[in-house]
C-alpha cells in the first residue's frame, strides 16, 4: 500500500485541518496556568522591587542612627599649621592653639657601601637582628648567610612589620647607606639598640645603642621627636601628631609650628542633620511610591483582562501589613520628650498619599535651638525607643529570612513550581491526545484512500464492461 506523505491527501479530505483545530482546542485548557504562572511571576516579582524600595529606606534610616550627627559641628582654624575634626561630644566655642614643634621620627643611617648586593656579615648559617624600642617593645629577625647585603637587609626588615621602614640611600656615584625611619613618630617609638647575634661583622656594621652613639654601627641622622603645644595655655606633649583626646570631642592634626597663638573656632553643624533627615523623607516617599504602584488599581471595561491594567500586589495581604506598621511607628515611635511627634519637628504626613511633607524652616529652627530633642525624637534609648531605632528593628525583621518578605515569596515559589507541574502534566496528555487523533486520522487517510482506488478501479471495470456490449 503506497503510504500518505501528507495529512489529507490520500483521501481529499481536510484532515490537516481539522487537527489544527482540535489542538487549538484542547490546549485552551492551557490558558488559565498559564495565567496563574504570568500572575505569579509578576508578583514575585513585584515582591524583589518592593524589598529594594524598603532596603533603600534602611539604608537612610540607619543614618539617622547616628546619635552624634544631631550635635556634629564643624571647625574652622586661623592657621594651616593645623586642622580639626569634631564629633558630636565636641563643645562649641574658641580654643587658643600654639604648636611649638611637630612629632618626628627617628632615623638611623649606616656606613657607605659600594655594592648593595655583597655580602656584609660572615659565613655563618644564620644570624639575629634584634630590635628593641625606648618603651620596651622587641622584635627579633632571622638572617640567613644570603641576607646580610644592604638591599637584602632592606627588604628583610620590610617584610617583618618591626615598626622600621627601610631604604636605601645613594650617596654619591658609586656609594649607598642603609636607612632605617621608625614608622611611628615620637621619642617612645624611637629605637633604644639594634644588635645582631652570631655575626660580630654585621653588628659591627649595623648595631646601634642609644647609650653609646660613638661607638655604634649606625648613625642616628634623625632624632626621634614628641609634639609638643599648648591649648589654653595647657602644655600638651603627644608622640603622634594627630591628637585625639588633648580635648573632648576634637582630634586635632599637626601639619607645621605656629607663629604664636592661633585660634581654632567650633562652630555648631546643623547641615549633617538637615540633609540625612531629608533624605530619610525622600527614601520613604520613594518607598511609598513603589507601594502605590504595586497595588495600583485601574478599571477596565466588563470582560478585559484586570491583570494587564492592576499592580501585581493589589489586595496583598503582606503589603498592606507593612504599610500599617510603617506608619504606626511613625505616629507613634518619638523618643522624645520635647518633641511627641514628627509633625512638631516639621514633617507632616498627606494623607491622600501617604507621603511625608517637609517643612525645611521649621525642622532647620528645630535643629538649630533643641538638636538634642530632635536627637531622642529619632534615636530615643537606641534600643526599643525613637523613630529610627524602632524602625531599624522593624525593617529588619521584614528583610530577615524569616521575615514577611521572605515567607511571601517561599510561598510564591511553591506555587510557581506546582504551577509549571500542572502545566507540564496538561501538555502531555494534550500531546499524547492530539498523538492519538493524527495517528487515527492517518489511518482513516489511509483507509478512504483505499476505498477510493477500490471504487475507481471498480467503476473503471464496469465502464469497460459496458463499451463491450
Amino acid at each position: 500500500m503506497t503510504g500518505i506523505s501528507s495529512l489529507g491527501v490520500g483521501s481529499g479530505m481536510k484532515l490537516s485541518d481539522t487537527l489544527t483545530a482540535l489542538s487549538s482546542a484542547e490546549k485552551q485548557a492551557l490558558v488559565p496556568i498559564s495565567k496563574q504562572q504570568s500572575a505569579a511571576t509578576a508578583k514575585l516579582s513585584a515582591y524583589g522591587t518592593l524589598k529594594t524600595a524598603i532596603q533603600a529606606f534602611q539604608t537612610a534610616n540607619t543614618k539617622l542612627k547616628d546619635a552624634a550627627l544631631y550635635t556634629a559641628t564643624s571647625t574652622t582654624a586661623s592657621s594651616t599649621a593645623f586642622s580639626a575634626d569634631t564629633n558630636g561630644k565636641a563643645l562649641t566655642g574658641k580654643y587658643t592653639i600654639a604648636v611649638d614643634h611637630l612629632a618626628q621620627s627617628q632615623t638611623l643611617t649606616s656606613a657607605a657601601k659600594t655594592d648593595i648586593k655583597a655580602a656584609i656579615g660572615s659565613d655563618d648559617a644564620s644570624r639575629t637582628l634584634k630590635f628593641v624600642t625606648a618603651e620596651g617593645k622587641e622584635k627579633s629577625i632571622t638572617l640567613t648567610k644570603d641576607q646580610t647585603s644592604l638591599s637584602a637587609i632592606r627588604d628583610t626588615i620590610n617584610k617583618s612589620d618591626a615598626g622600621i621602614s627601610a631604604s636605601l640611600i645613594k650617596v654619591s656615584s658609586t656609594e649607598y647607606r642603609l636607612s632605617l625611619t621608625s614608622t611611628a613618630t615620637g621619642t617612645d617609638h624611637a629605637l633604644k639598640s639594634l644588635s645582631v647575634t652570631g655575626d660580630d661583622t654585621l653588628h659591627s656594621f649595623i648595631g646601634f645603642d642609644a647609650a653609646d652613639k660613638d661607638h655604634s654601627g649606625m648613625t642616628q641622622s634623625v632624632e626621634a621627636q614628641n609634639a609638643s603645644l599648648t591649648v589654653n595655655n595647657v602644655a600638651i606633649v603627644s608622640s603622634s601628631n594627630t591628637i585625639t583626646d588633648a580635648v573632648e570631642g576634637i582630634t586635632l592634626k599637626l601639619n607645621d609650628q605656629t607663629s604664636g597663638n592661633q585660634t581654632l573656632t567650633v562652630s555648631s553643624d546643623t547641615s549633617k542633620a538637615k540633609t540625612a533627615i531629608t533624605e530619610w523623607v525622600t527614601a520613604y516617599n520613594s518607598l511609598q511610591d513603589t507601594m502605590a504602584s504595586l497595588t495600583k488599581y485601574t478599571a477596565v471595561d466588563a470582560g478585559a483582562d484586570p491583570d494587564s491594567k492592576n499592580g501585581a500586589l493589589l489586595g496583598d495581604g503582606t503589603l498592606r501589613n507593612i504599610q500599617t506598621q510603617l506608619k504606626s511607628i511613625l505616629a507613634n515611635a518619638s523618643g522624645s520628650a520635647v518633641y511627641k511627634t514628627l509633625s512638631q519637628a516639621g514633617i507632616t504626613t498627606d494623607p491622600t498619599n501617604g507621603q511625608l511633607k517637609l517643612d525645611a524652616t521649621k525642622l532647620a529652627n528645630a535643629l538649630q535651638v533643641k538638636p538634642e530633642a530632635i536627637r531622642d525624637m529619632y534615636t530615643g534609648d537606641g534600643k526599643k525607643t525613637g523613630v529610627t531605632t524602632v524602625l531599624d528593628t522593624t525593617l529588619s525583621t521584614f528583610l530577615s529570612s524569616k521575615g514577611v518578605l521572605q515567607g511571601a515569596t517561599d510561598t510564591i515559589s511553591k506555587k510557581l513550581n506546582h504551577l509549571t507541574e500542572q502545566y507540564n502534566t496538561a501538555s502531555k496528555r494534550i500531546d499524547d491526545k492530539i498523538a492519538r487523533y493524527k495517528t487515527q486520522f492517518t489511518n482513516l487517510d489511509k483507509m478512504v484512500s483505499v476505498l477510493n482506488n477500490t471504487s475507481n478501479y471498480l467503476t473503471q471495470q464496469f465502464d469497460n464492461t459496458s463499451s463491450k456490449k
